[in-house]
Formats: C-alpha cells, structure tokens, sequence
C-alpha cells in the first residue's frame, strides 16, 4: 500500500496539467487533496506493518537485469517514521502555499513531483532505484525556487542544483565502484541494498569508497564545511520550498548516509567515525553561532537548520543505537519545527511586511498586529531550543546520551551550540515579534492581512505533531528501535550497541 504514496503524488501532477491554466483554485484543491490522500496511504501503510524491525517487500520485480536492477520498493520502521514525515509536511507546505497566484497549477505540480520523489527514495531498496529518486528531486527544487523564490533566486537556485548533483556525482562513484566489486564477490550483479550490505567489502576498500559515498548524501543533510547551499537555498525559496527543503529534503541526504553509506560499508564508519563527529559538531556550532547575528530573519532559520542537523550526523556518528534513535527521531522533529518556522517567517511575516530584516521589523510592533504569528513563532522557538513536551527534547537527548559514551569531549562542546541556539531563538523572538523599539507610522498606513485559516490550520497540525510526539515519542520509537536490533544492522553495530 505504501507504494501508492508515489504514484499517487505523480498521479497528482498529471490531473494538475490537465487544468486549465486560470483555475488557479482548482489547482490549489487537486493538490491539497493529493497530499491528503498520500498522507493517509503513508498513516494506513505504517500502521499495517507486524514487525518495524524487519523490511517488508511492497514490490519487487526485474527492471535492469543485465545490471542487477530492480524494482524494489520494501519499508522498515526508519522508512515509515520519514515517510509519515513527508506526508505531513507536503499538506502543511500545501495549506502556506494558499495565496499562490502566479502560475498556480505549475507550482503546484513541481510541488507534488518533489513529493513523489521524496516518497520514492525513502521506499526504494535498490541503490539505483533510490539514486534515481534522489536525482529527481533536483529538478522540481530547482523550479520552486528559481519561478517562485525570491531574494536572489536564481542564485539560491542554480546554488543549490550544482551542489546536489557534485554530491550525486560522489555518490554514484562509489556506488559504481562497490557494484563492481560486490559482482565479484557474488558471482552476478546486483543492486539490491540488502544483498549488498551484506557483502564484506575489502577493509581498504571501504576506508576510501565510504567517505566518498557518505561526503556526497552528507551534502544535501547540511553538513560543515558544505552546508552553504543551504541557508542561500531556503531564504531563496518560496514559503513551501523552504518548508520542504528543511523539513524532508535535507533528510534525504541524512536517509542516504545511513541507508546506504553506512550500511553498505561499516568498516569505512568505524574508519571516518571520528571525523564524522567533528565535522557534525562543527556544523552545531557554527550554525548556531552564525544564526545569533544574523539580521534576517529567514536566514537565522536557515541558519538554525544546519546546526540542528548536525545533531542528525553525531547521532549517526555515534554507532550505538541510542544515538541512532536519536538521529531517526531527530529527522522527524527537525522537518516537522523547522516547517513551521519557515511558514511564520515566510508566509506569516514576509509575504505581509514584504520585509525580513530585524531592524525594520522590531519598529513594527508584529506581535500586536499579527498575535497568532507571535504566538505560534514562540511555541515554534521553544521547540526548537528542545523545551521537555516537544519532540526536539528528546531527539536531541537521545543523541546527547548516545554520544557522551563515544565521544564525551565533543558532547560537551555541542551543548555550547544548544546555548547560542536559545540566545538566537529569543533574540528572534524579540526582535521580530516584541520589540521595545518605537513604531514608525508609516508601518501603519494599512492594515495587516490576517492570517488565514489555511495558514492556522497548518501551523496548529505542525505544533500538534511535535506534542504529540513530544509527549508520547514510544509512537515512533516503536518503529524505529527494532530496525537497529535486527540482523540488518547486526554488522553495522557490532561492538557499538548501547
């Protein structure tokens, strides 16, 4: 049933270039429709899987079999936890996107291929199969914000194109590489991701084709020093390509990193293990740090976003399966606090005040003119800096706990980003909705646009989601904790259990 959440999304997007190209409401009704209906195909799918642990085949048959290809389309508890993520941020991204008016069916039928091919590499089971996914997200991400961006939008764009396909490009270098190999060893082609990860890849060999394959999946996850394409990406990006590009886009890479780099080779790991750790530290603290004096607004978030993924990376780093809960977990919180932020900054106040910049906006006197916005900015803020209720709370404990058994010094240097990100999270807050500053009056010439009830709507399901999960996080752990137990990651873990 899950395999419906792909077609489904690309069904979507024929219906939408069928419309006529004035009906832009009829393009805004197909597409909320069609995520809806992914979104409950991806609840109904992961609510029928017996056992998280184990991957259960949704589809496989012969596709390439000169080269081993197949199309396999299977899911464990990691799959669905990413895939329910996805269904919830393409409706939210959806109900933001509301006042879309200039070429609406266009915009919307990027969105829902965008969509279709995150589903498409969170399902896929063959590393060709899941590449090709992977690329296909590059072409719906670079339309989103090149047509419909702003601030040097088609810097932001063609930045971000170019980064994706240098990681791609690592990444099927390797992947060509082990094929190769793992043909050898097998005695026939394959490409099947399970199959592979039990192959025992030569030390040597894994030492140099890891770093290549997990540099280039880190790539599009926002880690230190290559994460530039990404704060330049999400400020370009309209408010729906910014909430999908930190909220699923990123988990992409991450998804790739453990799926395939490290499952596919766990002597390379536990090679670059350390080095993985530093660099996932650097990016916490950097980001943050680099978020605290930022004078635009969508560029703290953007900002915030590289430092909290760096708790993603760590947690991977960590090799024992509390800390890989917690990067899974991590994933999900990540997408589902940062989508929000970007809808209050971008939906909420940009596209309202037309303006990002702190100094014109602490004279604006937002929290009083737009209390929702303030509100739901606050609540949005305290998740992120990790407030015990909400799911970044324990996502990042988890991590912190995982990785104070392996790596206690750079545990203590990543609380020092989790401080910045509270003074960044307050300075945002104060400055852009409560600020003591004087009003000018011309920021009263004309009223504010309330704020709609799609808008409410989609903030309230965002902020129930992280709750919820805050408060009950054994509803995810319950799929994620057996998938690190199961034979699997049996060689991955080795040693590394917690």
């Amino acid at each position: 049933m899950l395999a419906w959440t792909i077609y489904i999304s690309f069904i979507g997007v024929l219906v939408l270039m069928l419309l006529p190209r004035d009906n832009a409401r009829a393009a805004r009704i197909v597409a909320l429709l069609t995520a809806i209906a992914g979104c409950v195909v991806a609840f109904v799918g992961a609510m029928q899987q017996s056992n998280p642990g184990e991957v259960t085949t949704i589809v496989k048959a012969d596709w390439i079999p000169s080269i081993g290809a197949k199309y396999f389309l299977a899911a464990d508890g990691i799959s669905l936890v990413l895939v329910v993520l996805t269904g919830l941020a393409a409706i939210a991204g959806i109900l933001f996107s509301w006042n879309i008016e200039k070429r609406t069916k266009e915009f919307f039928a990027f969105y829902l291929a965008l969509i279709g091919a995150v589903y498409g590499v969170f399902l896929s089971f063959d590393v060709l199969l899941l590449f090709m996914f992977y690329e296909l997200t590059i072409i719906p991400k670079y339309f989103l914000i090149a047509r419909w961006g702003s601030t040097r939008k088609e810097y932001g764009a063609m930045k971000l194109a170019i980064y994706s396909f240098v990681g791609s490009h690592l990444v099927l270098i390797g992947l060509i590489a082990a094929w190769v190999v793992a043909r050898s060893q097998l005695g026939h082609a394959s490409l099947d991701l399970i199959e592979l990860s039990q192959v025992s890849f030569p030390i040597a060999f894994q030492h140099w084709v890891f770093p290549l394959v997990f540099v280039g999946f880190a790539i599009l996850a926002g880690m230190w020093p290559f994460h530039t394409w990404a704060p330049t990406g999400h400020v370009a990006a309209p408010t729906a390509g910014s909430m999908l590009l930190a909220g699923v886009v990123m988990k992409l890479g991450a998804y790739g990193c453990l799926r395939v780099a490290m499952l596919m080779f766990p002597e390379g790991v536990r090679m670059w293990q350390g080095e993985i750790a530093c660099l996932a530290v650097a990016g916490i603290v950097y980001g943050a740090g680099v978020a605290l004096v930022q004078r635009d607004f969508k560029f703290v978030i953007g900002y915030s976003s590289v430092s909290h993924m760096g708790f993603v990376l760590l947690g991977l780093a960590t090799l024992n399966t509390i800390g890989l809960d917690g990067a899974v977990l991590q994933m999900f919180s990540h997408g589902i606090i940062a989508g929000l932020l970007f809808a209050v900054v971008g939906r909420m106040v940009y596209d309202r005040t037309h303006t990002r910049d702190f100094n014109d906006l602490e004279t604006m006197q937002l929290g009083k003119l737009l209390p929702f916005a303030g509100v739901t900015f606050v609540i949005a803020g305290i998740a992120s800096m990790g407030l015990p209720g909400f799911s970044g709370f324990i996502a990042e404990l988890q991590v912190l706990m995982g990785a104070w058994t392996v790596f206690p010094k750079l545990t203590i240097l990543s609380g020092v980003g989790i401080l910045i990100g509270v003074a960044y999270t307050l300075r945002a807050v104060q400055k852009g909705f409560y600020s003591d500053a004087p009003p000018k009056p011309a920021d009263h010439d004309h009223p504010m646009e309330p704020i709609s009830m799609p808008e409410r709507f989609g903030a309230v399901m965002l902020i129930g989601a992280s709750l919820v999960i805050g408060l009950f996080p054994g509803l995810l752990m319950n799929w994620i904790e057996p998938c690190f137990k199961s034979p699997l990651f049996e060689r991955l873990l080795k040693g590394g259990s917690l």
